[in-house]
């Protein structure tokens, strides 16, 4: 039963975890090397997609922004650019088309290479067609320049003292209301275990005669 717990607990965190990291603003130093637009039929992988630019009719098949890049370990990277508008996660970006024209405008090559810190949410899954969306840009001096995720640390902040008051509370609420409730339910039951050993000695008795 032990590894039944353990292994439910370890799930549960791999889900919070992963759900984080998924969700949680990240910063990738990269070189745009292209920006382009394709007709994308959203499927099996709609879960990763948003519902389309706001304002916009809503369809499973739909033209999406591209940002291809290479980042500064000389790794490949392709964003998507699609507003998050008023839905989860709750960045409310409306902006794809000027993000899009500054991506654009920002390309370079090997050669003369622009760096530009590209603030993301998501996972680049490539068996899944799934691609980070990508949130703003800025350029930045060189490629090793070093991003602190404020924004997601001042999340994560928020999150604890959220939670740890919730949990202060409910263990109060708990230990006022529940825990006494509990122990004159316990309690009743032993009385009446008792009661019920008590009358069945005084039965065993009387048909022994005693």
């Amino acid at each position: 039963m032990a590894y039944v717990k353990w292994t439910l607990i370890a799930l549960w965190w791999i889900v919070v975890l992963s759900f984080l990291h998924y969700t949680l603003p990240q910063n990738d130093i990269a070189r745009i090397t292209d920006t382009y637009e394709k007709r994308e039929d959203i499927g099996a992988n709609a879960l990763f997609w948003t519902r389309g630019d706001a304002g916009a009719a809503q369809a499973d098949s739909r033209d999406v922004f591209f940002i291809q890049t290479r980042r500064a370990g000389d790794d490949i990277m392709v964003y998507r650019n699609e507003d998050t508008g008023w839905g989860w996660p709750p960045f409310f970006k409306f902006d794809s088309s000027n993000l899009q024209a500054e991506a654009a405008d920002l390309r370079s090559t090997a050669e003369a290479p622009r760096w530009v810190a590209i603030r993301h949410y998501g996972w680049r899954l490539e068996f899944l067609s799934v691609f980070p969306n990508a949130l703003s840009i800025k350029p930045v001096a060189g490629p090793d320049v070093t991003i602190i995720p404020w924004r997601a640390i001042f999340t994560l902040i928020l999150m604890v003292a959220v939670f740890w008051a919730i949990w202060v509370r409910w263990r109060r609420f708990r230990q006022a209301r529940i825990d006494p409730v509990l122990d004159q339910v316990e309690d009743s039951f032993d009385d009446a275990t008792d009661g019920l050993r008590s009358r069945r000695k005084r039965l065993t008795d009387w048909f022994r005669g005693r």
